[in-house]
């Protein structure tokens, strides 16, 4: 038995957004239960350096939503990046699954030679679709994840791996 495109990119995507709902919802009630200002966290980073929570999760749903549409080869819908609080996250992320739910296996199976081009700072960088999914978006995306993660265990949200995880 062989895994197609689409079993390894939309559900895989879905279950890391929908685990992180959970890691945000556990955020937002540890916020209100320890009478801590939200956007304490939403702000927090890991180091001075690397990017807030509220950019980690616009990247990973970008990486998502963004996949999807390039291994369809339909354009992605833009997200303005504006979301800063626990409810407007909350609405990110749900969108974003919404989105992902559009697809349908015929949309995305079969591209695993898609030529894919990514315009990046440093120039454009060429993938086939197999490429792009296995090297590119899993592990951006789970970096992503794992750094909102780590940036609320790091501030004292009592999360463990399964939340991480989820459950089968």
């Amino acid at each position: 038995m062989s895994i197609t495109m689409y079993q390894a990119s939309v559900p895989v995507l879905i279950r890391g957004l929908t685990n992180l709902q959970t890691i945000i919802g556990k955020a937002q009630a540890h916020a209100a239960e320890k009478q801590i200002d939200p956007s304490v966290l939403t702000a927090a980073r890991l180091f001075p350096d690397m990017l807030p929570l509220t950019r980690q999760i616009h990247i990973a749903t970008d990486t998502a939503k963004g996949c999807a549409s390039r291994l369809a080869g339909v354009d992605a819908p833009k997200f303005e990046d504006v979301e800063v609080t626990f409810d407007e996250l909350h609405s990110r992320i749900q969108k974003t699954i919404d989105y992902l739910n559009m697809f349908k296996p015929e949309q995305i199976d079969g591209s695993e030679g898609r030529s894919i081009t990514l315009k990046m700072r440093s120039g454009p960088i060429e993938f086939s679709g197999l490429n792009y999914l296995l090297a590119f978006v899993l592990p951006n995306f789970y970096f992503h994840i794992t750094t909102a993660y780590d940036i609320l265990r790091h501030n004292g949200v009592e999360l463990g791996k399964l939340d991480y995880l989820g459950h089968p």
